[in-house]
């Protein structure tokens, strides 16, 4: 059986990593939507570097949950039979274990190089205006995908979907495309797996509702049989 998993914000909350918007929906001050779009960057490259670098330091103040480690499991399970993507620039997958993941809004953890096109693993402040380690200019950017700009791997995404047997949504909001229209583009049946129904529910053939760490494993369970 061939599946798609698509994860969320939702899946990452219950780790302790604060969703885009916090409570306030402000960020010092600033909205959030204020510094993700490239004209942000243009225009204060500082105030979005300082946002993405407390965004990137808080990587490590979090763990994966059980959610994160049952979809590992089913990973090494099914192999490619498997298409996990997120909407989430954490690592907490790949920290869990999953040996696959397509993050189609980048990752926080990498810098893309604006002069040469390079991405690298990127750990570390950007701030300081640190030299891409390829072509030595001082152009990196977090590799992130921001408003306005195409997420990544779309095609890939998509065939997997005309694909697979079964498509499954987790912790998603289903207000953010395209991610939000997956599940009309899934060839097979359709299931979300959310804390509370999105506005998005309707179009699935089943929704189950609960904490990703309670639902998520148990639902792997009946997929491993």
């Amino acid at each position: 059986m061939r599946i798609v998993v698509l994860t969320g914000a939702g899946i990452s909350a219950e780790s302790g990593l604060s969703t885009f918007r916090d409570e306030g929906g402000l960020w010092e001050g600033h909205d959030p939507m204020t510094v993700a779009t490239p004209e942000a960057f243009e225009d204060d490259p500082d105030l979005v570097h300082r946002f993405y670098d407390q965004r990137r330091a808080a990587l490590g103040r979090v763990r994966p949950n059980a959610a994160h480690e049952a979809l590992a499991r089913l990973g090494k399970a099914l192999g490619a039979d498997l298409y996990l993507v997120t909407q989430n620039v954490d690592d907490l997958h790949e920290r869990a274990g999953s040996p696959h993941v397509h993050h189609m809004h980048g990752r926080l953890r990498a810098a893309l190089c604006q002069a040469c096109g390079t991405s690298h693993d990127w750990h570390e402040p950007l701030s300081h205006r640190p030299p891409c380690p390829r072509c030595l200019r001082t152009t990196l950017r977090p590799d992130v995908v921001w408003f306005g700009e195409v997420p990544y791997g779309m095609y890939d995404i998509h065939e997997a979907l005309w694909e697979c047997d079964l498509f499954v949504s987790i912790g998603t909001s289903g207000l953010v495309y395209p991610a939000a229209a997956f599940v009309h583009l899934a060839a097979g049946r359709t299931l979300e797996l959310n804390l509370e129904a999105s506005v998005g529910a309707d179009g699935f053939d089943d929704v189950r509702e609960g904490p990703a760490t309670e639902i998520v494993p148990r639902w792997v369970d009946e997929v491993l049989g």
